[in-house]
């Protein structure tokens, strides 16, 4: 099987680029055959791809040592679980992930859209065949999973302790899955620029692949930020590293591309944002690949520095210069009869959020671009650090956490005086309510006190989305409320599972808020001695040392620390710290010691304790952290994800209601029900 596999990476290689000549020849000739045989080697592209992946599983199960990525990255005492997800805990495993993912996107692209979109299809398949025979091709020549060693070592260098994670079996996958579905929308728009066909059939039918990537990245960068909280042991979630910003920068565009299509559905126009936003879109995943191959900045995320980084420039450069040629000599088809009818309209709420969209997604780009800029114009690599984004991030955050409640309040083409004064008087209330509440609790935190106001104000709006388009039902049928909710998410998904995703983006804006009153302390506690601290909310804390303790566990030798903590006087559960030193099956240290934190999750706040270092008097050195509403920044992601998966779900017929009434309904509740 391994060796099956590693002649089906050559034979994939070789398929890729057929499927990928003939269909641009089939597609520019008007030739069927040729169309169908492009179409064709795109599945067999992804069985050769499988059969590649199958291969290296196979290795890595088996323990073949023979292999250079197999004895790099894993080891004879490792467990199970990590041993499977070695396969993208290297460089050349993941690039092949990534041609696994591409190619049954690609399959699956081709095969749905085999009785439609007849004329764009040729150049799709050539499209998503030419980024395949990339990756591909990157592979067999820059990082092959497959090298094999001069010799056998008896056993493998291990696993790294940060990646042996539950987090790094699914955040990695999640993330790709989210990269790579950039690359189906993309060979749409280059598709639809090549016809000129750029009315709405492309639109059509990239929407529900934007989603996809949209859904992939919103789980794969909020698992990315578990993960650096409980692994890292920094205290945070969120450090503006550079890998991590390449992450966020796809999401941003394509955030507001499904934004932008609205209105050219509803009214047909932003048509240029909407080419510019997909193809931007795919260029930032690659840049972000790019990032995290080349070696060209440090981050603990990265791989290390690799020729490899050299073909994801190539890449970058055929992509942007093809598309912007491409772009720039349609321009003329792009253009829409409809205008912009007043700056106080859905339509140019949309606009201003696709403008602070990229305006985030321009400065976040910078920052993490700038130390490369730096060292080639001055030969110094300056490092932009958390400041600068947070200085610049903030406000245009807030701006956009504002838009996110004002949208759906204002009507289409042009909003009059009554319909703003009508639907703006509850939610300017619940935001101002809010706001007033906390500055009469004592809270004096700007930033943060502006984020909850804006909070309120948004949750109002969609509580009283989703009360109107209730009550609605309730009066057209009859209804119970919950029936009635229930029949008007069913009804309308895309538009109110947006709005679950707006609560999500709530939850997370008053979870990011708490940061600004984290609290955090450095002690040292022999066994027996205490820590008193108070947290952010007045509570009265205090840690008592257990100990130090020391054991063998799986595949590594741990030092622990357990703090017995008492809240107000009251008992809570433990709190157990450690460091980690992994060793292979014949006992030898592998890697730098690692952390283990030990968290105390509640929902108003964690308790985050890290063992920083073990003194020789067995006194433990520990840095104690409050944390703030973290618990709710799993969650806002977890509600924007599943108001995604709504928006996702097929639509059902609107069929007539048992009780005979079709769907005319009375004037008033037209809007909502």
């Amino acid at each position: 099987m391994i060796l099956i596999g590693e002649l089906s990476l050559w034979v994939a290689l070789l398929v890729a680029g057929w499927a990928c000549a003939v269909s641009f020849a089939g597609g520019a000739l008007r030739r069927a055959d040729l169309v169908a045989s492009g179409e064709r080697a795109i599945y067999a592209t992804w069985g050769f791809v499988l059969l590649a992946s199958i291969g290296l599983w196979t290795a890595l199960l088996t323990h073949d040592f023979s292999f250079r990525f197999v004895a790099s990255f894993t080891s004879a005492n490792l467990p199970t679980l990590y041993t499977i997800t070695a396969f993208w805990a290297g460089q050349a495993g993941s690039l092949l992930l990534w041609a696994l993912i591409l190619t049954t996107y690609s399959a699956i692209a081709v095969w749905t859209n085999r009785h439609r979109n007849r004329t764009l299809m040729p150049y799709v398949a050539g499209t998503l065949a030419g980024i395949a025979a990339f990756f591909l091709a990157t592979m067999c020549f820059g990082a092959n999973p497959y090298e094999r060693m001069n010799w056998v070592p008896p056993d493998g260098n291990g696993m790294n302790p940060q990646l042996q994670n539950p987090g790094m079996a699914i955040h990695p996958p999640n993330l790709y899955l989210g990269y790579v579905a950039t690359a189906v929308p993309f060979a749409f728009a280059v598709a639809a620029l090549i016809t000129r066909r750029l009315d709405g059939e492309w639109l059509a039918a990239v929407r529900r692949w934007s989603l996809v990537s949209w859904f992939f990245l919103t789980v794969g960068i909020t698992l990315g930020m578990w993960w650096a909280y409980v692994e890292l042991g920094w205290g945070g979630y969120w450090a503006w590293d550079p890998v991590e910003n390449a992450s966020l920068l796809p999401w941003l565009t394509g955030t507001a591309f499904l934004h932008s299509i609205m209105v050219q559905e509803k009214r047909g126009m932003l048509r240029k944002w909407n080419v510019v936003l997909v193809v931007t879109t795919f260029i930032l995943s690659i840049l972000g690949t790019f990032i995290t191959r080349s070696g060209v900045i440090n981050s603990v995320h990265s791989f290390a520095q690799s020729p490899v980084g050299t073909w994801f420039a190539a890449l970058l450069t055929i992509a942007i210069v093809g598309t912007g040629y491409l772009v720039a000599t349609r321009l003329p088809d792009l253009k829409t009869q409809a205008q912009l009818e007043s700056m106080v309209s859905r339509e140019a709420a949309f606009l201003y959020n696709n403008v602070l969209l990229v305006g985030i997604a321009f400065s976040v780009l910078w920052g993490t671009l700038f130390p490369i800029l730096s060292e080639a114009v001055r030969g110094t690599k300056i490092t932009v650090a958390a400041p600068f984004f947070n200085l610049v991030n903030v406000p245009l955050g807030l701006l956009l956490l504002a838009l996110t409640g004002i949208g759906p309040l204002i009507a289409w083409r042009r909003a009059s005086v009554a319909n703003l004064q009508r639907q703006f008087a509850l939610p300017l209330f619940g935001g101002l309510a809010a706001g007033a509440l906390l500055l009469a609790l004592g809270m004096r935190e700007g930033h943060a006190l502006i984020a909850y106001t804006l909070a309120g104000f948004v949750a109002t709006t969609i509580l009283q989305e989703f009360w109107k388009g209730t009550r609605a039902r309730m009066r057209l049928h009859g209804e119970s409320a919950v029936a009635g909710l229930a029949h008007l998410v069913a009804r309308n998904r895309r538009r109110y599972g947006g709005y679950i995703v707006h609560a999500g983006v709530v939850i997370l804006f008053c979870a990011f808020a708490g940061l600004a009153f984290k609290r955090e302390a450095d002690v040292t506690l022999h066994a027996g001695e205490s820590y008193a601290a108070i947290d952010p909310y007045g509570h009265h804390w205090r840690f008592t040392s257990n100990g130090v303790s020391v054991y063998d566990q799986l595949n590594r030798h741990v030092t622990a620390v357990s703090l017995k903590p008492t809240r107000d006087g009251q008992p809570m559960p433990l709190i157990e710290t450690e460091k980690r030193q992994h060793f292979d099956s014949r006992g030898n240290p592998t890697f730098e010691p690692a952390t283990a934190v030990g968290i105390l999750e509640r929902p108003m706040e964690d308790v985050y304790v890290v063992l920083t270092g073990v003194r020789e008097n067995d006194a433990a050195e520990l840095r104690i952290t409050f944390n703030p509403l973290v618990w709710w920044v799993w969650y806002g992601g977890i509600t924007m994800a599943l108001g995604g998966l709504i928006v996702m779900w097929p639509q059902t017929q609107r069929a007539r209601d048992r009780s005979g009434y079709n769907t005319v309904l009375r004037p008033e509740a037209t809007a909502h029900a």
